[in-house]
């Protein structure tokens, strides 16, 4: 379907650790056959997800708060929160009908349903943070056959995004309150049916839709009351730069700016190579081939294998992409790529943003 590829001239590695600062080019490197790429994530309010294939060198660009809800088109019925915008769900103990609840009903759950409050006990209100969908845990049930069974959500719809300056070198991955939603959702045939509304009752909405197997997920906003597009198709993908919801051992769900997921749902595997010192991270890269692929450290049942792992916000010699490190993706169709970060901000002001400024990362990458 798509590609030429070739394979790296055999090299010897002698290693040797450097961490790249991301707004001067400490390091001299050598050209490669590769490609360069500048994902597109729109400055320090990190407004856009970058759906990019690094076989075709294609990017797909949305914004994060184009959906709020992504139907599983496989064989399970499983709905997946926007972990971008800080979304988070608990089922509405004793209501059957999205009219039972109201803002007296659900004022208490409401000061629970939170994200990055640092309460560890607040995880049940998140997704899987590994992303391991269909198996993983999601904050709304698996969706039953049965219509009885699926109970009514309280929605915390997350933060809009920040629309006010940022000081350079620092990000903003939230502004006000996009408030809260009551949703019912059921199977509707091979398909699912979801009804919202304000806590009020305002803004009633209803929409079926019907799976596209073709892609991962279905897409809607209730905000916007449409089916929306999202994600290119489950083999024309392999990573997604957003801001991401994880978790902090014994802390709770966070929010983490410069994240990079890869597509696992869609059969995506990727690993971290790690140079001890003194050795040379870039060398390393330069110098890995095909042969040097260690199958059995592919990662397929988690998306956050680059996640923040790749950059050093608070670095003793301030902002710094690491050097130490390069990733190994093997995409849908079998094809494998190395690739390493070259930046974390903006090399220079233009008309698009100012030298130093977060959310302009870079990287490149070769087909092994």
């Amino acid at each position: 379907m798509k590609k030429i590829l070739f394979c790296l001239l055999v090299g010897t590695s002698f290693i040797s650790q450097s961490c790249i600062k991301d707004n001067e080019d400490a390091v001299a490197v050598p050209p490669i056959e590769g490609s360069i790429i500048d994902p597109r994530v729109g400055g320090a309010t990190e407004p856009n997800q970058v759906w990019y294939d690094l076989s075709k060198k294609e990017e797909l660009v949305t914004k994060r708060t184009d959906w709020d809800f992504a139907f599983y088109s496989g064989n399970e019925f499983k709905v997946v929160l926007n972990s971008s915008i800080m979304m988070a769900a608990a089922k509405i103990p004793n209501v059957t009908e999205l009219s039972q609840v109201t803002p007296s009903t659900v004022a208490v759950l409401q000061t629970q349903v939170l994200v990055a409050n640092f309460n560890a006990a607040n995880e049940v209100y998140i997704d899987d943070v590994k992303g391991n969908f269909p198996e993983g845990y999601t904050a709304i049930s698996e969706i039953k056959a049965n219509s009885s069974e699926n109970g009514i959500y309280l929605v915390n719809m997350g933060k809009h995004i920040y629309e006010g300056s940022v000081p350079v070198g620092t990000v903003t991955t939230g502004g006000s309150e996009r408030g809260w939603k009551k949703v019912q959702i059921a199977r509707a045939g091979n398909g699912y049916t979801i009804k919202s509304a304000d806590i009020n009752g305002d803004n009633y909405f209803e929409i079926t839709v019907t799976k596209n197997t073709a892609y991962n997920y279905n897409f809607v906003s209730v905000v916007n009351k449409k089916e929306v597009f999202i994600q290119p198709e489950k083999k024309n993908w392999d990573l997604c730069f957003t801001v991401f919801t994880n978790t902090i051992t014994g802390s709770g769900s966070y929010i983490y700016a410069d994240f990079v997921n890869n597509n696992n749902v869609g059969g995506v595997g990727a690993y971290e190579v790690v140079i001890p010192s003194p050795a040379s991270g870039l060398e390393a890269y330069n110098n890995f081939k095909v042969t040097d692929i260690e199958q059995s450290k592919l990662i397929y049942n988690d998306h956050r294998v680059i996640g923040a792992n790749w950059r050093n916000p608070v670095g003793t010699n301030g902002l710094e992409v690491f050097g130490d490190r390069f990733y190994i993706i093997k995409d849908a169709d079998g094809y494998y790529f190395k690739l390493r970060f070259t930046r974390l901000t903006k090399a220079a002001t233009d008309e698009f943003g100012l030298k130093g400024e977060r959310g302009f990362p870079q990287f490149e990458y070769k087909p092994l």
